[in-house]
């Protein structure tokens, strides 16, 4: 290749390059200037500072240097004096740029090589960032495309306007593609890498299944039936909990179609997945009855604060409930966000049995009452030994057999033990050496101030430094499963809400912030203000 080859050859070269790789015919050209402007530098010298412009109407070639204009000339490649400048163009001024003509130059084998290299590199970069700029913006779109190649497992796909990878742990269990097959899949991540621009597709997200139904389901795809969630096991079995806008469509009917001819679309898709269509609800105990069918569901009890729930089961749907390898309830788990504990009618019972009884042994330790009056107490609902020592007289003395002089003398016994037990409770927290200062928060007990001292907090400073999650724990969700760490008062029944009110009195106690102005403050002060 020479400079001195056909011009119009040379725009023909820029634009078949531009076509076949999507790119701006302008890149092309400047990719071609910079070429020759290195084949150049090579034969004029690396320091010299050469411009090539290729005229994008004509293909004519432009060369020329650049020199700055100097007062004195030290290097001839680089500078111009002022006089020749001004002759030159009489408004040259010191620091300023003149331009030389170059004459043309044959590229010889290595300078044609090292050119050829360059156009390559800077093509190479612009088909790079169009894809990039192209793909960046469509996360989570359903692509077609077709198989280029198998390495190890990842599926090489060919996009039409540029490549993407399906990885193997991408890929539905056990299906395999060949060269030439066409496959769908979801776009789940786009990202710059050393190699350039990396496309991920993804068959086993939850996502692609529901975009799947909205390709499938007209109502979805118009928004009169929203998905609110998907759980999924590759190839296996998933959960889809849809709800209709309209109260005149039903959502799993509109899902499963005539004769279950749409979600048989998406299951033929899915390499026969099996799929149930759940309604979702607002109520979470509702939702996470419907998500474990077909199973049948007896009870349930939500703990709020653990994101937690204990479902009962009859004895015999107990493995219809759980699933096989406890898929159901995993999936019904992943679908709803709760964490799900499944037992039997009969281990409930007994559970409730054990508990009956515990209750019944710490009202006979702490009270030094008998059996019998142990489990009437027990019996009543109360739990604790702090209920007893709090609750109105009277309701201990309507209980069977009890009378105002025993319930006096419960209430009396109750409240020694408090005592004594509040007595023990500030020894071991001078011991720890907590400091008295915490007791002066609002909301913090002495079994607090001990459960702090065990774990390093002993003053109002190392209170405010603590999170609410520090003091209470806090959930989340890995590898499908809802992960619960404990926090510093996790053992003392204190909610969230009480906790953030404590740490939140620590930092005003300890300076850090200032007090938060009540509303009854500020009703009082615009009222002095209007009276004013």
């Amino acid at each position: 290749m020479a400079v001195s080859a056909n011009r119009l050859e040379l725009l023909q070269i820029a634009d078949a390059v531009a076509r076949e790789k999507v790119i701006d015919r302008q890149i092309v050209i400047a990719a071609m200037e910079d070429a020759i402007q290195k084949a150049a530098r090579s034969r004029y010298g690396s320091e010299t500072d050469v411009r090539a412009e290729i005229n994008p109407r004509t293909g004519e070639i432009r060369l020329q240097r650049l020199l700055q204009v100097v007062e004195k000339v030290e290097n001839y490649s680089t500078e111009i004096d002022l006089v020749e400048a001004t002759n030159r163009n009489p408004a040259a001024r010191l620091g300023d740029f003149i331009s030389e003509p170059l004459p043309p130059i044959d590229f010889g084998r290595i300078a044609a090589q090292s050119a050829k290299q360059v156009i390559v590199q800077k093509v190479r970069e612009a088909e790079r960032d169009r894809q990039f700029d192209e793909f960046k913006d469509r996360i989570g779109e359903v692509v077609n495309g077709v198989v280029k190649r198998v390495e190890y497992g990842n599926v090489i796909v060919d996009l039409g306007r540029g490549e993407a990878i399906c990885r193997r742990d991408e890929l539905i269990p056990r299906e395999a593609f060949r060269y030439g097959d066409r496959i769908r899949a979801i776009i789940h991540d786009v990202r710059r890498e050393q190699r350039g621009p990396q496309v991920f597709l993804s068959r086993t997200h939850p996502l692609f299944m529901a975009k799947l139904f909205a390709s499938e389901v007209p109502e979805i795809y118009d928004g009169i039936i929203e998905v609110k969630s998907v759980a999924r096991d590759p190839g296996s079995r998933a959960k889809i909990a849809v709800i209709s806008k309209d109260s005149s469509i039903d959502p799993v009917g509109a899902c499963v179609g005539m004769r279950g001819s749409r979600v048989q679309a998406v299951v033929q898709e899915l390499q026969g997945e099996k799929i149930d269509i759940i309604p979702w609800s607002p109520d979470a105990a509702t939702f996470i009855v419907n998500a474990l069918q077909p199973a049948e569901v007896a009870k349930v009890v939500l703990d709020e604060d653990a994101e937690r729930i204990e479902v009962v089961v009859p004895d015999e749907q107990l493995s219809l409930a759980i699933g096989r390898r406890g898929q159901n309830v995993r999936l019904a788990s992943q679908l709803t966000g709760w964490a799900i504990d499944i037992m039997t009618e009969q281990e409930e019972s007994e559970r409730r049995q054990k508990e009956f009884n515990e209750r019944t042994e710490l009202f006979m330790n702490a009270l030094n009452v008998d059996e019998v009056v142990g489990q009437l107490l027990a019996t009543e609902g109360f739990g604790s030994v702090e209920e007893l020592a709090m609750v109105d007289r009277d309701e201990i003395a309507s209980i069977e057999g009890f009378d105002e002089d025993t319930a006096e003398e419960i209430q009396a016994r109750a409240q020694e033990f408090l005592d004594a037990k509040e007595r023990e409770l500030d020894e071991e927290r001078i011991k720890l050496g907590v400091a008295d200062e915490l007791r002066e928060i609002p909301g913090v007990t002495t079994a607090m101030m001990v459960a702090l001292g065990k774990d390093g907090v002993k003053t109002v400073e190392d209170l405010a430094g603590c999170a609410t999650d520090d003091l209470v724990g806090w959930t989340e969700r890995k590898g499908g499963e809802t992960l619960r760490t404990k926090g510093i008062l996790s053992d003392l029944d204190l909610s969230r809400v009480d906790a953030e009110a404590i740490v939140m009195a620590a930092r005003v106690a300890a300076g850090w912030i200032e007090a938060p102005v009540q509303e009854e403050e500020v009703e009082e002060v615009e009222a002095d203000s209007e009276e004013a």
